[in-house]
């Protein structure tokens, strides 16, 4: 399935986890459904802190609606880490990092090799 799109409610979603959970760092799973990403799946067991948010991944939904994964930099910095490219291909094909200040500019969607994945936004 092609993603076309991420839906804006989530999204606005996923700036306000982040915004309620710094400094800490939150982490989840991103579902798709009809080729648009709309739904996000914290793991049972997600441990999350000021450095870093690790997911059990054998929690992860067993289906084929898996888009990728979305997490928050606390720090402001919108590129993947080493850690965040290491665990990338586990995940799917699409890696949102929201970050600080948490804002509609303060996101980017990334591809598995860390490569820009540009997503549109759509209501």
């Amino acid at each position: 399935m092609t993603i076309r799109g991420i839906d804006r409610a989530l999204l606005d979603l996923l700036l306000e986890l982040g915004r309620e959970s710094h400094p800490r760092e939150f982490a989840g799973v991103l579902r798709e459904e009809g080729g648009i990403i709309s739904e996000f799946t914290l793991l049972p067991g997600t441990v999350t802190g000021s450095g870093s948010a690790t997911l059990f991944l054998d929690m992860m939904p067993l289906d084929t609606h898996v888009a990728g994964s979305a997490h928050s930099h606390p720090n402001g910095v919108l590129s993947p880490s080493q850690a965040d490219l290491s665990f990338f291909p586990r995940t799917g094909r699409y890696h949102l990092i929201v970050g600080y200040p948490y804002s509609r500019d303060s996101w980017r969607c990334f591809r598995t090799d860390g490569s820009p994945g540009g997503l549109e936004v759509v209501a």
